[in-house]
């Protein structure tokens, strides 16, 4: 019976360290939990330069503050749109569309999403791609991926996000916001590999405009967009822009945005 017992403590004493290591809401065991990590990363098809990446991550302690401190999207829309600048967004956003209107018009052809849209969420992500963000990519996904709030929405996020250090599109310095976000229109990694396009047929770098742009359409595309319909609430394409993110303020002001950027 000491025997049974002593085997019985002992596995339960080799399985604690694995639970513990499962999520953790403090910076104590990221080291640990990303080194154990590994081996589910290599079996999901990452490889070397991705397990390196993984391997050069560090605690986001900034990430988990940010994440623990979104308080916008609780605003009522009007507070929203004033606080997110949607009238210099609107009167910069025609400026930009008059400026980009081959570009704009390529990316219509090809995706049928017309330039309103984009370029709200343009403004709205990055103001124009004049702030795309300093946190370390790698270092904020991985961070997400071990916090006990999220960790399977954001470890399918790090595999993506690995697997493009692989493919060459991210590698271990990229930077962007504090989520993981990457580029001129804020893609999460799994998004990049989904719907990450480049109109010019070369690698794709969404910290280039275009290559944020079509993107951005392709993702529109690929959740119900249809070309030529509206997309005010009620209207058919405006269930494609709720994909784009869950806040209901954010999907009113650019579908307002949008449609005032457009004229219509």
């Amino acid at each position: 019976m000491r025997r049974i017992v002593l085997c019985l403590f002992l596995m339960l004493g080799l399985a604690a360290p694995v639970m513990a290591a499962s999520c953790g809401k403090t910076g104590a065991g990221f080291d640990a939990w990303k080194a154990s990590y590994a081996a589910e990363a290599r079996a999901q098809g990452v490889g070397p330069r991705g397990l390196a990446a993984l391997a050069d991550t560090s605690y986001a302690t900034a990430t988990i503050k940010a994440d623990r401190n979104m308080h916008s999207f609780k605003l009522g829309l009007d507070a929203f749109m004033e606080k997110r600048g949607a009238a210099t967004i609107v009167s910069q956003g025609r400026k930009k569309k008059a400026a980009n209107a081959a570009l704009f018009k390529k990316i219509e052809k090809k995706y049928g999403v017309p330039a309103g849209p984009l370029i709200a969420i343009w403004g709205m992500e990055t103001a124009f791609g004049t702030y795309m963000g300093h946190q370390n990519t790698i270092s904020a996904v991985a961070t997400l991926a071990y916090d006990c709030r999220r960790p399977d929405y954001f470890r399918e996020q790090l595999i993506a996000a690995l697997t493009l250090v692989d493919k060459g599109v991210l590698s271990s310095s990229s930077t962007g916001a504090m989520h993981g976000e990457v580029g001129q229109t804020q893609f999460l990694p799994k998004n990049v590999l989904l719907y990450g396009s480049s109109l010019n047929g070369g690698g794709i770098d969404l910290n280039e405009k275009s290559d944020a742009l079509a993107s951005t359409a392709n993702y529109l595309r690929g959740h119900g967009w249809r070309p030529g319909l509206g997309y005010r609430p009620g209207e058919p394409n405006y269930a494609a822009l709720q994909e784009w993110n869950a806040a209901s303020v954010y999907q009113q002001a650019l579908a307002i945005m949008g449609n005032e950027i457009d004229g219509n």
